[in-house]
């Protein structure tokens, strides 16, 4: 296991490389000079060009690339083009925001997800299959701007329950939370469904029924742990990218995690920030990706990789 640790570890390395460079290229293609919005719409061109000097802008784009590089392997992220902060500062404290949410919401998710699966694949083609199904099949289907605006509309304008935005109190993480959960939450019952059904008609629960055991421990103890393999994949999967996809839903209800952040820096042309916001992005969706190759081994010890 250590072995397979380190391996995954050092593959890292050329994934992250590769994530540097599409993203350092795509912002380059991006319409606009970050210098002229620096300097603003009325600035003479010799002022903007003052700037693209300092910023490094008037360099080769290969060279610019190489410097972005080397400052990422030091973990130095450079300074905002906007504020002149350092970006780390900048971005850590959105972070923390950005993956409280993300972990609510997977929180919600696996509950959920797995509960809703286990009901319906135990009531197959039974009323509540079909609306267990039927409902997660919107979830899916639905944008999740659209989930929190209707949310937002009947718990927080029409109810009062909780907050509209922000972050005033714990509450307000609830309906942020449901919303980014919800696709999420639907993947993972049908995942669970499918995997159920097919692990409940294997002989060794046909022989765990015969020989008297209560239903409840046929299901939860012996087929829900065999079943739960391929949802955890699913559940690893989706973690990165409910970091990812919070872009949305921090956007809706003015959630000051790191996907508000980068779509103010996008805005703005402010490079580091925006790069510095993809690579957390990325560096979160891999190491989630690990976790569940290491969770193989604790839920199935047949699981090995030496």
């Amino acid at each position: 296991m250590g072995s397979y640790i380190i391996r995954r570890i050092l593959m890292l390395i050329p994934i992250l490389v590769c994530i540097t460079l599409v993203s350092f290229f795509i912002l380059q293609a991006i319409p606009g000079d970050p210098a002229r919005v620096i300097a603003g719409i009325d600035a003479r061109e010799d002022q903007v060009q003052v700037i693209r000097h300092e910023l490094g802008l008037d360099k080769p784009i290969y060279v610019q690339y190489g410097i972005f590089l080397k400052n990422v392997i030091q973990l130095n992220f450079g300074q905002s083009i906007r504020s002149k902060d350092d970006v780390i500062k900048q971005i850590w404290p959105r972070f923390k925001k950005t993956l409280l949410l993300a972990v609510a919401s997977i929180a919600i998710s696996i509950t959920i997800g797995i509960l809703a699966g286990v009901i319906a694949s135990t009531k197959q083609n039974t009323a509540l299959d079909y609306i267990i199904s039927v409902t997660f099949l919107l979830g899916i289907s639905a944008p999740t701007f659209w989930i929190g605006l209707l949310l937002m509309l009947f718990f927080s304008v029409w109810a009062g329950w909780f907050p509209a935005g922000g972050i005033d109190s714990m509450s307000s993480i609830v309906l942020p939370a449901v919303t980014l959960a919800a696709p999420s939450t639907a993947v993972t019952a049908r995942m669970t469904r499918a995997s159920m059904l097919e692990v409940l008609r294997m002989d060794y629960i046909k022989t765990a029924r015969a020989k008297g055991q209560r239903e409840v421990k046929v299901v939860f103890k012996h087929a829900l742990k065999n079943a739960l393999m391929p949802t955890v994949t699913v559940v690893g999967i989706q973690f990165g990218f409910l970091m990812g996809g919070s872009v949305l839903v921090e956007t809706v209800f003015s959630w000051p995690g790191l996907g508000w952040l980068v779509v103010d820096a996008i805005f703005a042309k402010d490079y580091p920030v925006v790069q510095a916001c993809v690579m957390f992005f990325a560096f979160s969706f891999v190491l989630a990706n690990l976790a569940v190759d290491i969770l193989y081994t604790y839920i199935n010890p047949r699981v090995t990789y030496d």
